[in-house]
């Protein structure tokens, strides 16, 4: 099944054999790559050169909390300047709140009280920065700093009458029907989307009708800009919820059956994405030296040679490379399992390069970290920007942006290749052969029988 001769990773590179490469080789050729020792050095004395200014921080009173909140940000990969300026302003918030008197919890209003007068004071510091901005960063600065201290006092908010129907919902989504994280979490934001509207104007759920679901998927087009297939999606939700509703006795019986979605044309739902040779023009793109472009080249290369989700690719740890045997695990996001792949040499080469190059010493397992501080895991929507910034920059320009859209790339590169539906489905982890028949429609002017062949070399 590995053994492939045919590949969506040979567009870049010369293929070589698997078990002749040499991971760990390449690897640790530079020295030790996983160092874990963190910033912790003297902490005033390096910020500070002058004597009198480590003593004036020194003998403030909070120096533990001070410190270890110092280091916490230190490890986050945030500059020595940074790192200067912080520890002043923390002793600033410290005056003007009076942190050091009391032991008392702070509520909201008296922090921006005292930033206020701070901020506003006559007459100003000559270096004093004007305008919104300054205060905004030193209110965020003392907020963070009280919640750190255990001292931050918030206002206390009530739980949404729905939030116990939607934590129902999601465990009869994850216990019952077996479904993923990532879907649980989407269902239920479109049932707490709704919800939350459905609840401005009713105390039950009792009281819905099928007007109101109607007025709210109306208003997705409407006011919120959804495409159809998108609408049809968050209908799609809402009729899943209200029919077990319907079981749960919460709302009338027969109100899912009611729930319309708008029509969607034949073919507009079809997975699209960018040609290989688009493909290539944008993992070309990555050429270069900077962090950010060692890191973004590896997971370009992820998501177009491997055709891994965006969470999948988020989701990689250090641990899911196995440099010994040469495999990479995807931890698939559906199915909850961890699907061996060969590590191509390509991505292998890339991945190592950016362990080695660019990657930020940090206490974090997952792969790909953020190049500025704060150094963190990426986001999802990070991902997306990463992928769609370079996208958009391409000469001719291509319609799809995001990161899924390198998946359908590979799934239709594979299928214009020869590879049968199967094949392609086990590359792309569906568990069901409907998922991935849609990919046949995809190849209009060539849509063929395809046999079952070797899928030697694909990666």
């Amino acid at each position: 099944m590995w053994r492939r001769t045919r590949s969506a990773a040979s567009d870049f590179n010369a293929p070589r054999p698997f078990h002749n490469i040499s991971w760990f080789g390449l690897l640790y050729s530079s020295g030790s790559l996983f160092n874990s020792q963190l910033w912790r050095p003297k902490m005033f004395d390096q910020l500070f050169r002058r004597r009198a200014a480590r003593r004036h921080h020194l003998n403030r009173p909070l120096l533990q909390e001070r410190l270890e909140y110092l280091r916490y940000f230190a490890d986050q990969g945030y500059t020595l300047t940074t790192l200067r300026h912080l520890a002043a302003d923390l002793l600033l918030i410290q005056n003007l709140l009076g942190l050091a008197t009391s032991s008392d919890c702070i509520g909201l209003a008296a922090v921006q009280a005292a930033v206020n007068q701070w901020v506003y004071r006559q007459p100003r510091h000559f270096n004093h920065k004007n305008g919104r901005r300054g205060r905004e960063q030193l209110l965020s600065l003392a907020v963070r700093w009280l919640g750190f201290l255990g001292r931050l006092r918030l206002p206390s908010q009530g739980t949404p009458a729905y939030r116990s129907l939607t934590e129902e919902f999601g465990d009869y989504m994850r216990v019952q029907k077996g479904l993923s994280e990532k879907t649980i979490q989407t269902r239920r934001w479109y049932v707490e989307d709704f919800l939350g509207w459905f609840f401005r104007d009713h105390d039950s759920l009792h009281q819905i009708t099928i007007t109101d679901v109607d007025d709210a998927i109306a208003r997705k087009g409407r006011e919120d800009g959804y495409s159809r297939l998108s609408v049809r999606v968050y209908a799609s939700g809402l009729r899943t919820f209200l029919r077990y509703a319907e079981t749960r006795g919460w709302c009338t019986q027969g109100l899912a059956t009611l729930v319309a979605s708008p029509r969607v044309y034949q073919h507009e739902n079809l997975p699209v994405g960018p040609s290989w040779n688009d493909v290539q023009r944008l993992i070309a793109t990555t050429e270069g030296s900077r962090p950010k472009d060692i890191r973004d080249r590896a997971i370009l290369l992820l998501l177009a040679v491997y055709a891994l989700r965006s969470g999948e690719v988020r989701a990689l740890k250090l641990e899911d490379l196995d440099w010994e045997k040469g495999l990479l695990f995807a931890p698939r996001t559906k199915g909850r399992k961890r699907e061996p792949y060969p590590l191509s040499p390509t991505v292998g080469q890339a991945i190592i390069r950016y362990l080695k190059e660019a990657r930020p010493r940090s206490s974090y397992r997952e792969l790909f970290l953020t190049v500025e501080a704060p150094i963190q895991p990426l986001r999802g929507s990070s991902l997306w920007t990463i992928v769609a910034k370079r996208t958009l920059s391409l000469d001719p320009p291509v319609k799809r942006h995001g990161p899924h859209a390198l998946r359908h790339a590979n799934a239709t590169h594979l299928l214009g290749q020869g590879f049968s539906l199967k094949e392609i489905g086990d590359h792309l982890g569906h568990r069901l052969p409907k998922t991935t028949a849609v990919y046949a429609k995809v190849n209009l002017t060539g849509l063929r029988e395809v046999a079952n062949i070797s899928l030697g070399g694909l990666l």
